[in-house]
């Protein structure tokens, strides 16, 4: 026990006074050596037959001939593969160090470019979700049908040509064009369009928390359109850096509605109107820095729009909303995602046309999916846990080029939703101006071209619960 104590001694009053100045000493030198930097030398760009090369030089953080640490660069290849994925380009991308030559770094990026003309038929139920197609007993009755055309890489600058022409239960014709990148520093854009479309079957009124469509066919009017809608548009896009972009859309709209419409529900439009002709301008601010974009696992997606619809009392409506999207990796194959949704409409009066919130779209509690809530101001928030189960490539064929391997991934999700629409004008529905919540869980399932098959179980403050399909696809 003394000779412990005499080490002991040693220790501190002889090799610590000597030997705390020498590792001081070297933490400080090791402070001022500086990281080991590179060159950018050449960047080559293989496998992109479509795609011109400087549309994938454009989501680089790094340039040929900047000087970069070691370490920046290779955080630099993990964003770029990131942002190059969300392209909706690629299937896939690998950036790599090709060579060195001294102090200078060749890079190489591979890409395996989709297939980017989809010349497809058109088959789609005119309800909002696939619960509220089964309330109507999937009947083929409530289809539209018909051909898509749609063009993702138009010139290899990444724009879109789309043009449709469904009939069916809808009649519609669109065609539409973008090109976010039509200048020489490749920051702005420019994209055009037009819509006309016939309804036989209009979403007139909510009652009972459900839509209540008004049809042709049960109302004496068989084979009569209820509904027309013209609209043509125009958008400016301005992307300064790698993360931000910025939208500005202006559209002239002329919708009208049969008078059977306004007898169930006179108030569709504003002053008893059945048709109106108004300017629409549209200000989009989006910041995206996310893994993947159409399923976010770790990353933030923020975006918030300014919309300001007519400019006299027949539509005077202003439109602020904001998302964001915040998702990050807990452990070794899960995650946790956030998702908060705003809107606020002014003045809060509005006609039934500029009141849908909750339930349209993907704004949408799991669990009340059989339902919509309207109203001029609303809050949405969804918490959703996930746990990867299947996490796969399966061989295709080895002569299929880009389309070699099916991804597949499959995610055990719980979640908890949370939402609120205030509505002073229609209040004859029970959910309208109070809290929501839902929770449950599910199977999703990702795979080719950002598809995802969400397979939700759900439980509401009704006491209600079931299973819930949705079927999201960005591309």
């Amino acid at each position: 026990m003394l000779r412990t104590r005499k080490y002991l001694l040693v220790i501190r009053f002889v090799l610590l006074p000597v030997f705390l100045p020498l590792l001081f000493s070297l933490s400080v030198l090791a402070q001022d050596i500086p990281a080991p930097t590179c060159t950018v030398g050449q960047i080559i760009v293989k496998g992109n037959k479509k795609t011109r090369n400087y549309i994938v030089l454009r989501e680089l953080s790094f340039r040929s001939g900047d000087t970069v640490t070691i370490s920046d660069l290779v955080k630099g290849f993990r964003a770029a593969h990131d942002r190059l994925i969300n392209t909706h380009l690629f299937n896939d991308v690998v950036i790599f160090l090709k060579d060195f030559r001294g102090y200078v770094a060749d890079i190489e990026i591979d890409v395996k470019e989709r297939w980017y003309i989809f010349p497809l038929p058109y088959f789609k139920p005119v309800d909002r979700n696939f619960s509220a197609w089964a309330q109507k007993d999937y009947s083929l009755s409530r289809v539209n049908y018909g051909g898509k055309f749609t063009h993702y890489n138009f010139t290899g600058r990444n724009d879109n040509l789309t043009a449709w022409l469904i009939t069916g239960y809808t009649r519609q014709f669109e065609l539409y064009y973008n090109q976010p990148y039509a200048d020489a520093a490749l920051k702005h854009g420019f994209g055009f369009g037009f819509t006309y479309a016939e309804l036989k079957e209009v979403d007139a009124l909510t009652a009972g928390n459900t839509q209540y469509f008004v049809n042709s066919d049960t109302i004496s009017y068989a084979g009569k359109y209820l509904s027309h809608q013209f609209s043509v548009s125009a958008r400016y896009f301005y992307r300064p850096r790698l993360k931000v972009r910025h939208t500005v859309t202006a559209n002239f709209v002329m919708a009208s509605v049969d008078s059977a419409v306004t007898v169930y529900n006179p108030y569709y439009f504003d002053n008893g109107q059945r048709k109106v002709t108004y300017p629409e301008l549209i200000y989009t601010f989006n910041y995206t820095d996310v893994d993947y974009v159409s399923y976010p696992l770790n990353g933030i997606i923020f975006e918030t729009s300014l919309t300001r619809r007519g400019i006299d009392r027949d539509m005077n409506l202003w439109q602020l909303s904001a998302r964001l999207t915040r998702s990050f990796p807990l452990a070794r194959k899960w995650w946790f995602g956030v998702q908060n949704i705003n809107v606020l409409k002014l003045p809060l009066s509005q006609p039934f046309y500029n009141q849908n919130l909750i339930g349209y779209g993907d704004v949408y509690l799991r669990g009340l999916d059989r339902y919509v809530v309207d109203g001029t101001a609303g809050v949405v928030l969804k918490n959703t846990l996930f746990r990867e189960l299947v996490n796969i490539n399966i061989p295709i064929s080895r002569t299929a080029g880009s389309h070699d391997h099916l991804p597949l991934r499959i995610y055990a999700t719980a979640f908890s939703d949370y939402g609120y629409a205030y509505n002073r004008d229609f209040k004859g529905n029970s959910l309208v101006n109070r809290m929501l919540y839902t929770a449950g869980f599910g199977i999703d399932i990702v795979t080719f071209y950002d598809l995802s098959f969400k397979f939700d179980y759900g439980f509401n403050q009704l006491g209600q619960n079931g299973l819930f399909l949705h079927i999201r696809n960005d591309f």
